[in-house]
């Protein structure tokens, strides 16, 4: 008797373990997924006023609905050549914090500063941070990103921890 729970507890654990394994996203880990979407986020958010190329070249790192999205917070902010009209500059100040994972879609907080400027002024904003929704694709063994959204706080807000 015993031998037989201690084989089914053995096949439990390993049937587990599968599972575990044949739920992640293509056999890549969280933290790998992770960390190639923080390089790309902070990279989109990184631009100098007039570069179309430079701003663009960001677009690889999204789906088509998630760009769509980003450009939409950069109406009135982008020239008639799809180049920013201010240079951007974000910079993490800790590391990634995972707040949901499911179904290979993850959410994730960059805590950073992040400063804008332009010929008028600089605006740097110590106590920031970039929301990002990820996916990451098995097939085309790519990471992209479904939302980003940067976000600023004031005074003891934890939004942007």
């Amino acid at each position: 008797m015993r031998t037989s729970i201690k084989t089914l507890l053995c096949l439990a654990l390993a049937a587990s373990v599968l599972l575990a394994e044949a739920s992640n996203a293509g056999g890549v880990d969280s933290s790998t997924i992770v960390s190639a979407a923080q390089k790309a986020a902070v990279a989109a958010v990184n631009f100098r006023e007039g570069d179309a190329a430079g701003f663009n070249k960001a677009r690889t790192d999204f789906t088509e609905e998630g760009w769509k999205d980003f450009l939409r917070h950069m109406v009135g902010f982008l020239d008639s050549q799809g180049a920013p009209t201010f240079n951007s500059s974000f910079v993490p100040s800790k590391s990634a914090k995972i707040l949901d994972e499911n179904e290979g879609k993850i959410h994730f907080r960059i805590p950073g500063t992040l400063t804008q400027s332009n010929q008028q002024g600089r605006t740097t904003y110590g106590h920031a941070a970039l929301e990002v929704h990820v996916i990451y694709d098995p097939d085309k063994k790519q990471v992209e990103i479904q939302r980003l959204e940067q976000i600023t706080c004031a005074g003891a807000s934890t939004a942007c921890d």
